[in-house]
């Protein structure tokens, strides 16, 4: 109860401007959960001011990244997707033309961890055509538009946060499992949890947006994060296999700050091991498995370069003194 009079408190006095929602849970136990009113979109377009609820389902953009990193573990368990060593084109016989000995090398794992080398770009805003997600989702055939992009960098030795990676791998979820991504999600992963409510936001082209159209409720959310913290199990049932969720939270890449695992931001060197799920506008998942931790955070502050110090205050000022972490 204090963790969430702190949070309406900084929500009205102006210091968490933009705040939607906040659910705090350790070991399974609810510790704050909170929402409020705030101007909201879904996947960029305007819907105006929501109530926001423990129903109410929320745009999580990039947050979306982390989920389709989860079911391609699920999918290779099922031996419907091509493993982390195996090469990423071959993957995609259509687009054989492509063939270069640089993009030959390119693996799946390169995908997952955004260091396939090629050109992307998505530090331009996401209402600029020529950001490169912007540009994939116009273009006439995506998957060809991300796989024939000029090589800058020799796969797997560069960090390039890329949506078009995470599009192919759900697209080779798709081709395996004969579903669309919602559909395969919603079977293998949502319904197993008890998620009753989700939406996935549709492209020009028809399929799921699998780079950052997914919508959930914060409660949806996090029981995806308590998924890390047991080892991808739910009620006795293994949902995700427990050494992918160990090979997700394996820092692969180093960014200019964090580490990154197989679609899952993680902690600095120096810092408390955490695993993160982070979305435009301040939507963020982090989850600290040693202790129990989930945090979801939910914020309408979209194609704000400083859309991040909404959670991390949350984060720093408010959770992390309520946990007596300081």
């Amino acid at each position: 109860m204090e963790l969430e009079q702190a949070l309406k408190d900084g929500r009205a006095s102006g210091a968490l401007p933009g705040l939607h929602s906040v659910l705090v849970l350790r070991n399974g136990e609810v510790l704050a959960n909170v929402y409020f009113e705030g101007e909201d979109e879904v996947w960029g377009t305007t819907i105006g001011n929501r109530t926001h609820g423990p129903a109410t389902l929320h745009d999580l953009r990039s947050v979306t990244k982390s989920v389709v990193g989860l079911l391609y573990g699920i999918a290779l368990a099922e031996g419907i997707v091509p493993p982390p060593d195996a090469p990423l084109l071959a993957a995609f016989p259509e687009h054989a033309d492509l063939s270069t000995p640089e993009r030959d090398a390119i693996t799946i794992a390169d995908a997952l961890t955004m260091r396939m080398g090629s050109a992307w770009d998505e530090n331009l805003p996401y209402t600029d055509p020529a950001n490169s997600e912007i540009a994939m989702e116009r273009a006439a055939d995506r998957i060809r538009f991300i796989l024939e992009q000029p090589m800058e960098n020799a796969p797997g030795t560069a960090f390039n946060y890329s949506g078009g990676a995470t599009t192919l791998l759900a697209e080779l979820i798709a081709r395996g499992s004969g579903q669309p991504i919602d559909v395969y999600a919603r079977e293998r992963l949502f319904d197993p949890l008890g998620l009753a409510r989700s939406e996935w936001v549709r492209g020009i082209d028809g399929r799921p947006s699998a780079a950052s159209g997914l919508r959930l409720t914060a409660a949806g959310l996090a029981r995806i994060g308590q998924l890390i913290v047991t080892n991808g199990s739910h009620n006795g049932q293994q949902i995700v296999p427990a050494d992918w969720i160990t090979a997700m939270l394996t820092p692969h890449a180093t960014t200019s700050q964090l580490r990154y695992g197989y679609h899952w931001w993680l902690s600095p060197q120096d810092a408390p091991t955490w695993a993160a799920a982070m979305g435009n506008g301040g939507q963020r998942m982090t989850v600290v498995k040693p202790l129990g931790v989930v945090a979801v955070i939910f914020a309408g502050n979209y194609n704000n370069p400083d859309d991040w110090e909404v959670p991390v205050s949350v984060i720093s000022q408010y959770i992390v003194p309520a946990l007596g972490l300081e």
